[in-house]
């Protein structure tokens, strides 16, 4: 699951990914108004945390360009003030949820995980395929009920080909979703937690499994037992 920071105090910003990479997720970080709105535009980003006060565009104005576009990520909003004004056109002007600095990390992935839960459009918050039901905002994976552990990174390759049941997803596909850029490594890695996925779902129960597709890629698909 693949986030946008929009925040121009880098120390934060910084803080804020690290805490929410080691949680499994994908993030992007942007320093003003202007490169956040570009990137806003042009990545399919599952939430976003969006600061106010911020170089070049404010948060007011690229929520409301997001809106206007029909781009209904769901948005964070993060704001120095205190003022009910602030909150008030923050919401009015297609924010999500609103949170005054400073704030609680703990509040701050809570309120993610409820905006994640609720999504952008048809977005489910659930993912099934066969017995096995995938839970991206709580990030919990179960079969026929029981829960299976994941590590982040198997949980967000899991997610990435459960988004899209019965299609082909290509490694390079997998590896933009659930790598940072300047990580990715080579792609030989997603074998590996395609490898491990497989053993930890080679349950009687699943009625799902993980195909590969030569030269494609992989794809979930019910009834694999």
């Amino acid at each position: 699951m693949r986030l946008l920071i929009v925040e121009d105090g880098k120390s934060l910003a910084h803080s804020l990914s690290e805490g929410l990479s080691a949680e499994g997720y994908t993030v992007d970080l942007a320093f003003d108004g202007r490169s956040g709105l570009e990137l806003a535009q042009s990545e399919p980003y599952s939430a976003l945390v969006l600061d106010l006060m911020l170089p070049g565009l404010n948060g007011f104005a690229i929520c409301r360009e997001l809106r206007r576009t029909e781009n209904f990520v769901p948005i964070l909003m993060l704001t120095a003030k205190n003022g009910e004004y602030d909150e008030a056109e923050s919401l009015d002007c297609g924010a999500d949820d609103f949170l005054s600095k400073p704030f609680s990390y703990i509040v701050l992935t809570a309120r993610l995980r409820a905006l994640l839960r609720r999504g952008s459009g048809p977005r489910p918050a659930f993912l099934a395929t066969g017995d096995l039901l995938v839970d991206p905002a709580a990030r919990r994976c179960t079969v026929g009920g029981r829960r299976i552990r994941l590590t982040a990174k198997e949980f967000a390759v899991l997610e990435c080909l459960a988004r899209h049941p019965g299609q082909v997803v290509a490694k390079t596909a997998i590896q933009d979703t659930v790598w940072d850029p300047a990580h990715r490594g080579d792609a030989n890695i997603v074998e590996v937690y395609i490898a491990a996925l497989r053993r930890k779902l080679n349950l009687p129960d699943a009625h799902c499994g993980i195909e590969t597709v030569r030269g494609a890629g992989y794809r979930l698909v019910p009834d694999a037992h």
